[in-house]
């Protein structure tokens, strides 16, 4: 898809961003979750992980089996990932229902051990904190204007790793941030955009 590509009309007509029509669940992941605000610890926490599992991969390929990480990963509760044993890591490099990829098995257990000993609504506040503000930048009219890195996150995973957590560079905090509403990266014309 060229860079310069702004909205097209989806499957009801109405003009979406063009990553969101190559398959019925990114209409519906665009439509509905994509962008909008998320808070809760436990949430930011499974979208941070899901993100680290995207790494090189393609999004649809975490979305179809979001299902399959959620059972495998208690539902992504801090506390109950935090009290997994070796015996839940080996069950995990084994589930065919998620990305049986070591490292990031292994990152995402040790971030739920640091996020364990975090008060309640630390991690929401430090993350809410690096959102820019709502003025910062114009809505992007093409693919091409969306950044894949900003300095609000790298600095937000700057925040993170010097707080003990693992597999959050600067691109993947950015994909949090849009996954998670702190940036709205709909572009200018989209359905789904909440500010103009």
């Amino acid at each position: 898809m060229p860079d310069g590509t702004g909205p097209v009309p989806g499957p009801d007509g109405a003009p979406r961003c063009p990553w969101a029509l190559s398959a019925p669940e990114y209409v519906a992941y665009h439509d509905e979750e994509w962008g909008r605000p998320v808070h809760g610890d436990d949430a930011l926490y499974e979208r941070l992980s899901l993100e680290a599992f995207q790494s090189g991969l393609s999004w649809i390929t975490i979305l179809r089996r979001r299902e399959g990480f959620r059972a495998a990963f208690a539902g992504f509760e801090i506390a109950k990932v935090a009290r997994f044993t070796d015996a839940d890591r080996e069950r995990l490099l084994a589930d065919t229902g998620i990305i049986r990829n070591r490292a990031k098995i292994d990152a995402t257990l040790a971030n739920a051990r640091v996020l364990a000993e975090w008060a309640p609504g630390e991690l929401d506040a430090l993350v809410w904190s690096h959102a820019p503000g709502p003025d910062g930048r114009p809505a992007p009219r093409a693919l091409g204007d969306v950044p894949a890195v900003t300095p609000e996150s790298t600095a937000l995973a700057k925040a993170l790793k010097k707080r003990g957590l693992r597999f959050v560079g600067p691109t993947t905090a950015y994909a949090l941030m849009q996954a998670c509403g702190l940036v709205d990266d709909h572009l200018a014309g989209c359905v789904a955009r909440r500010r103009p």
